[in-house]
């Protein structure tokens, strides 16, 4: 199982090199088969094992010790939601990214299409394959360094093909997210001196500052409250299939590195634990309330994301059922928020640019394939009928878990859920039904919408066995809860 573990993650790998040397067509399946391998192979492991398999790689000098891969359930999870996402969007980017190019090529900013597609396919795979590995690793100098390649990617492309003053929004984004990347790698680092190693299985305790210092970093990036001012620029002016991987994938890495130091040391939050609880929960109302505020489809999900990952910081404080609440979090943020971006960039592949939802009424009656697919996107973020349902019930039990019956907290905690539901279906209002706006039926390509059910597959299938009781078995063991599932 090493080898095939080992061989399906350096597959998309390295096909990120030999992408370039194809035409559109092939390299867009080319990349989507890449990611589908080991989508079936971290599945298989979803299915069948509940063990962690370590891998080895080489032995380095103190304090950065052994790099290793590592695949627990935990890892697992992650790995699947990444390749199943980045298969979809790789199918999407193809009819997507050609609107755009054409777009680009009749302003005079570029001057070949194919040249465009083959360097956008480097920088995509790039992307997807540093998370997909980031994952993976068992020591926090590896980890970091997929972090970085990822966020130099996802920044490239944004520069370069993003709307607005793309340059402009691409240097934010490069900053703030190296803010959080600097903050991170000093917390590593003293948890090096500290410990002779950086290697998970070497770490023995991690200090208040190193703690401090990572977490603040992680806080940038997810982002909360206050060092959210990034996250809509970014969201809204990224190519769009770079939003449904940024805004999905990985921000939301930013709660599995938390949850991977979290388990070796969860010192700190157990101290801070209600201050990051209170925080967290406001962080997710003032954005949830901000949602309704927006006009700009991708804006608005920018601030669904950030109060999303107000889910995560509560989760983190909650014991092992806060943390299995973090996964599942990750797992239902990734599928609804990657289905929305993909619908907001389906209209505005149709619609001439139309992003403004102010002039979006009734879209249902035009593109009623991309509407169900929203609907369905919006009821994974909302835990109606779909894995969000395991996230939200597992955050509850943290909850009273931790806090017994506190009437307040879970009050809290339960208008958070509640937000969310009220802004989805606010949204569908808006956008999908009520008067028609007075647009032509638009006709447009499959890969516009069809990724976008496969997404949904999952969301809903999730729910059911056996991949529900795989999925929550593996997680209950790796965090050490007893009573697994039948």
């Amino acid at each position: 199982m090493n080898e095939i573990l080992v061989v399906s993650l350096l597959i998309p790998l390295i096909v990120t090199f030999i992408l370039p040397a194809f035409k559109q067509k092939a390299a867009t399946w080319i990349s989507a088969i890449s990611f589908l391998i080991p989508m079936v192979v971290t599945l298989g492991l979803l299915l069948t094992t509940k063990d962690s398999i370590v891998v080895p790689v080489m032995d380095l000098p103190s304090p950065v010790g052994e790099f290793y891969l590592l695949a627990d359930p935990i890892s697992n999870a992650f790995g699947f939601t990444i390749c199943l996402v980045s298969a979809m969007v790789a199918l999407y980017s193809l009819p997507y990214m050609k609107h755009r190019f054409e777009e680009m090529l009749h302003d005079g900013e570029i001057k070949s299409i194919d040249w465009e597609f083959r360097k956008y396919w480097f920088l995509y795979n790039l992307y997807a394959v540093a998370m997909l590995w980031l994952v993976y690793a068992g020591n926090f100098i590896l980890l970091y360094i997929f972090l970085e390649i990822s966020l130099l990617a996802s920044f490239l492309l944004i520069y370069m093909y993003g709307y607005g003053n793309r340059q402009w929004v691409g240097i934010l984004y490069f900053v703030w997210t190296h803010i959080a990347g600097v903050l991170a790698l000093l917390g590593i680092l003293m948890i090096g001196f500290e410990n002779g190693s950086t290697a998970f299985n070497a770490v023995k305790a991690i200090g208040f500052t190193a703690w401090l210092l990572i977490f603040l970093g992680m806080v940038v990036k997810l982002p909360g409250l206050g060092p959210h001012i990034w996250l809509p620029w970014a969201h809204a002016e990224a190519p769009t299939p770079v939003s449904a991987l940024l805004s999905p994938l990985t921000v939301g890495l930013a709660g599995y590195v938390l949850l991977r130091v979290y388990m070796i040391d969860s010192s700190f939050i157990d101290q801070y634990r209600d201050i990051i609880i209170t925080y967290g929960i406001i962080s997710s109302v003032y954005a949830g309330f901000s949602v309704f505020k927006q006009k700009d489809y991708k804006r608005l999900l920018a601030y669904s994301t950030v109060s999303q990952m107000g889910y995560v910081l509560i989760a983190l404080c909650l014991g092992s059922y806060g943390l299995l609440g973090v996964v599942i979090q990750y797992i239902s943020h990734a599928f609804g928020k990657s289905i929305l971006f993909m619908t907001a960039g389906a209209i505005i592949a149709s619609f001439h640019g139309l992003r403004d939802i102010t002039k979006m009424g009734g879209m249902h009656e035009y593109v009623p394939t991309i509407a169900n697919a929203a609907l369905l996107g919006f009821m994974t973020l909302s835990g109606i009928l779909t894995i969000g349902m395991f996230g939200e019930f597992y955050i509850l039990a943290g909850l009273t878990k931790i806090y017994g019956f506190n009437l307040a907290i879970i009050l809290a905690v339960v208008l958070v859920f509640i937000l969310s539901g009220l802004y989805s279906f606010y949204t569908m209002k808006v956008i999908y039904y009520g008067k028609p706006a007075g647009y032509e039926r638009p006709r447009f390509s499959r890969l516009l919408d069809a990724p976008l059910y496969v997404v949904a597959f999952f969301s809903v299938a999730f729910i059911f066995p056996p991949l529900a009781t795989a999925l929550l078995n593996g997680l209950k063991v790796v965090l050490g809860i007893g009573g697994v599932m039948p």
